[in-house]
């Protein structure tokens, strides 16, 4: 999303060639393919591992950390996979996310219109909101020392990723189209 907004905004006489279906489907699968292959090594790891805890993990779901906390092997070369693994998988995307929305905002300081410029900045700024929510909540968990925090705190961070922040892009990307807003007043205004 981030590479389709800095095409429209930085070079919007090229975006159809950028942003042909093939482009798409290749952006798109890249995304998956990294995703699914991310998780190999840290399957791989804790499959070797021994739980001589509880058998329940305290969580919503079976998180790593919540896992790595049951377990009673040696768990540093883990924590390490997973510092260098976020740094790739993490931090890598997020860095190249921040760098295209530096050189879209340069882009839109130097259109002349007040109405060109506050369209271009709302269409981007509830994408760079949902984009620094999510990876700074990743970034928070994933990558700090699993003593770091309780287990309270992951769990929090955990559903503020996986629940909050998607429900939330409904509302934020809905809330930019003219006809949506003019029914949530008449929804507000008609129950006062």
């Amino acid at each position: 999303m981030a590479y389709d907004r800095f095409a429209a905004i930085c070079k919007p006489l090229h975006y159809p060639l950028l942003m042909n279906k093939r482009n798409c489907i290749l952006l798109a699968a890249s995304s998956w393919t990294a995703g699914c292959l991310d998780m190999i090594p840290f399957v791989d790891f804790v499959s070797h591992y021994s739980f001589c805890a509880s058998n329940e993990i305290n969580h919503f779901y079976c998180d790593l950390n919540a896992l790595l906390k049951l377990s009673c092997s040696d768990t540093h070369n883990f924590e390490l996979l997973a510092l260098y693994e976020g740094i790739f998988i993490g931090v890598t995307p997020f860095l190249l996310t921040l760098s295209s929305y530096a050189f879209i905002i340069s882009t839109i300081l130097k259109i002349t219109s007040s109405e060109g410029r506050h369209k271009a900045f709302s269409t981007c700024s509830s994408h760079l909101t949902v984009v620094v929510l999510f990876y700074g909540t990743l970034i928070c968990i994933y990558m700090s020392p699993s003593s770091m925090f309780s287990s309270e705190q992951d769990k929090m961070f955990a559903l503020l990723y996986t629940v909050f922040i998607p429900m939330l892009n409904p509302f934020i990307y809905s809330m930019r189209n003219q006809e949506v807003k003019n029914a949530l007043r008449n929804l507000i205004f008609r129950k006062q």
